[in-house]
């Protein structure tokens, strides 16, 4: 009995509060957990882009965009991709500031493969480039991994 409870009191070294990561490159820093897989890619048109993964699928995202292009044109582009995607969904529109950046933004929910999942996007422009932000999570990961993808966003815009 003992031994299962030393071992239930043990902080779970993959857990979303394991040891963060530094990303710093494309113009951009952030932070997320070590344990999460990052994949550095070319979005459309040659769009600069990186993605996280947490070990249970779910991910986060970020399109580095030049300054010039609005915010809102690459949320009206993102949620026209989902829409392609997805039959039905429900798209509430946003807008927050998260340290000096204002965002606008949709968040989004749909069936995936009979799961229910949410879908957040937000865009917003910095001195150096426009950003576009997207995370997703089928909803039974949600609870687990919200808090730490609104981390990593606040760390990217801070």
């Amino acid at each position: 009995m003992q031994e299962s409870r030393r071992n239930a009191a043990k902080p779970d070294p993959s857990g979303p509060t394991a040891v963060p990561a530094f990303y710093d490159k494309l113009g951009i820093k952030f932070q997320y957990p070590k344990n999460w897989t990052l994949d550095e890619g070319e979005a459309l048109e040659g769009e600069q882009s990186v993605s996280v993964y947490s070990p249970g699928g779910a991910f986060w995202s970020v399109v580095v965009r030049p300054p010039s292009q609005a915010p809102q044109e690459l949320v009206d582009a993102a949620l026209a991709t989902m829409k392609q995607v997805y039959d039905e969904l429900d798209a509430e529109p946003v807008e927050e500031t998260i340290g000096d950046v204002e965002l606008v933004g949709c968040d989004i929910n749909f069936y995936c493969l009979d799961l229910t999942n949410t879908a957040v996007v937000r865009s917003g422009r910095t001195p150096r480039a426009t950003l576009l932000v997207l995370w997703q999570a089928d909803d039974r990961e949600l609870a687990e991994v919200e808090a730490v993808f609104q981390a990593m966003t606040r760390s990217l815009l801070q």
